[in-house]
């Protein structure tokens, strides 16, 4: 099978019918509005035997029970039962199943086509001393441990709810990130090093003027442990403080407000200069999908990193639960078979864990999904991958570990959106892009987050949310390429400091999640 082009060069200006078909060879399409039953299908040549919902599938031709119900060219699940032609196709007659999957290592790889030096895009970003770029000027407040979780939020409040701030304007904000782990949990293996990992990312992130790291003192997840791990100096734009230490809350609250006072005049004196477009790291990030996600905001996104890639950048996908099914397509474009298999790896490694914990890989899509039209882990798995665009997968990711390669990575994660997330900006992402069907509301500090709205309906209903409509991809009034293209600009602004919708409303404070990994004991 080809991979999927998701309904790839939909012509601007075309007529839109009742259905969209993404490849000749699919025996099912996707309807673009509510179908009556007992309604002919124009150029499928099907009458439809009931209702079809919005982005909700149709078969064009009776399948078989067991027969493969195949979309984009690919598999995305079995017939449970007999299906007619003009039957509705969802989770009444769609079931998972095991195939073989060709994983063709390398098979697809090709050299990039980066565009020309001089012919490369910029924008004002921060340089930090250590040379990296940020989009965002912020004080950052880490918390090693739940129990510092209070304390953090009152340092916050002292400058975000008083005029402090109004004498420093070049400064974003002070934040803090809170998280219910840190203690209770074992002082080695996965979900420890996560949890230091995320955090040394954060102490780290070039969105951050200055970082102050509030500890208890007598948690598992000991700062000086932390500090030894990642070899962290103290300085003025990097400090620890614990609770037990500084003498109780108020004491250490004072003592935070204090320090962070003095790397404010720094910070402040931090100025927007000009920097190329390869000194971003995007987050590629979807929620509360529908049955158009894969065919627009998705694929635009995947043109839009194209395009980011060409210019020198970086790209991370991520929520490996969600390219689950669809990972051949992604090995396939490994620059080589080393990286392919460190995927293939991670795959391995979540069948696992799911079936120790009594879970299984297609407990996702969720209802809200399967609402807007999706059946299967697989059909949500293939429009999910389409957010990687086409270029070489370069490197494969443990959690929150530093993604080193320039290009199209993968960054190992679970599939919920802010734990995903947390784990990208650790990883290095300075700028999100966010995808949603249904209509998820979501920001994150320190990187701004760009929501795109899959779907016209949803994007006039949620405007104050959205910040691109890809809806005209499937209404036939643009394309792929076009609204990738409106993508990536949009991303260049909010680098620059253009605030997105999420920003504007004040989102980005309570999505820190770290992923727990392991028993809590």
């Amino acid at each position: 099978m080809t991979a999927p082009d998701h309904g790839g060069e939909t012509a601007r200006g075309q007529a839109a019918g009742l259905t969209i078909r993404l490849s000749p060879k699919d025996n099912v399409v996707v309807s673009r509005a509510d179908i009556l039953e007992r309604t002919e299908v124009p150029g499928e040549g099907v009458t439809t035997i009931n209702r079809i919902p919005t982005g909700h599938k149709l078969a064009v031709r009776a399948i078989e029970k067991g027969a493969a119900i195949v979309k984009y060219d690919q598999v995305i699940g079995f017939a449970a039962k007999p299906i007619a032609a003009g039957e509705h196709v969802h989770v009444h007659n769609c079931s998972m199943g095991d195939f073989e999957r060709d994983y063709a290592f390398c098979e697809a790889a090709k050299a990039t086509d980066f565009f020309p030096e001089d012919q490369r895009a910029t924008f004002q970003g921060y340089r930090r001393a250590d040379g990296r770029a940020g989009t965002r000027n912020y004080i950052g407040i880490l918390t090693s441990v739940n129990c510092s979780a209070t304390v953090a939020r009152y340092i916050a409040e002292a400058f975000n709810k008083t005029g402090i701030l109004d004498d420093y304007p070049n400064v974003d904000g002070v934040a803090a990130f809170v998280h219910s782990t840190g203690c209770g949990m074992a002082d080695s293996g996965d979900g420890y090093e996560a949890l230091q990992r995320t955090l040394w990312g954060y102490a780290r992130h070039p969105n951050f003027a200055g970082v102050l790291m509030v500890g208890l003192g007598c948690e598992v997840n000991q700062i000086p442990f932390l500090l030894d791990a990642y070899g962290l100096t103290q300085g003025e734009n990097f400090q620890t403080l614990t609770i037990q230490q500084s003498g109780g809350t108020r004491r250490t609250v004072d003592e935070a407000i204090a320090r962070i006072t003095a790397m404010l005049p720094a910070a402040n004196a931090a100025r927007r200069e000009t920097v190329p477009a390869s000194e971003l790291t995007l987050a590629l990030q979807c929620g509360g999908s529908d049955g158009y996600s894969g065919i627009t905001a998705n694929p635009a996104l995947g043109a839009a990193a194209d395009l980011l890639v060409r210019h020198g950048g970086t790209a991370i996908l991520s929520e490996t639960p969600e390219i689950y099914g669809a990972e051949h397509l992604l090995t396939r474009r490994a620059v080589d078979r080393a990286v392919g298999e460190k995927l293939i790896e991670r795959i391995r490694w979540w069948e696992d864990y799911t079936k120790r914990n009594g879970g299984e890989m297609n407990n996702n899509p969720s209802p809200g999904n399967k609402a807007g039209g999706l059946t299967t882990i697989l059909e949500k798995s293939l429009g999910a991958a389409a957010k990687g665009g086409t270029t070489n997968l370069t490197g494969v990711y443990k959690y929150a570990e530093a993604v080193t390669a320039k290009g199209f990575a993968f960054m190992d994660s679970p599939g919920y959106d802010p734990c995903s997330v947390t784990g990208q900006v650790a990883s290095g992402a300075n700028v999100v892009c966010f995808t949603t069907g249904r209509g998820s509301v979501f920001g994150f500090k320190p990187s701004p987050s760009i929501k795109l709205a899959t779907n016209s309906a949803m994007y006039r209903r949620m405007e104050e949310d959205m910040d691109i409509n890809c809806g005209g991809i499937a209404d036939g009034e643009a394309t792929v390429a076009e609204v990738g293209q409106q993508i990536f600009e949009r991303i260049l602004a909010v680098a620059s400091g253009t605030p997105s919708k999420s920003e504007a409303l004040g989102f980005g404070d309570a999505e820190f999640i770290p992923w727990q990994i392991g028993a809590v004991m």
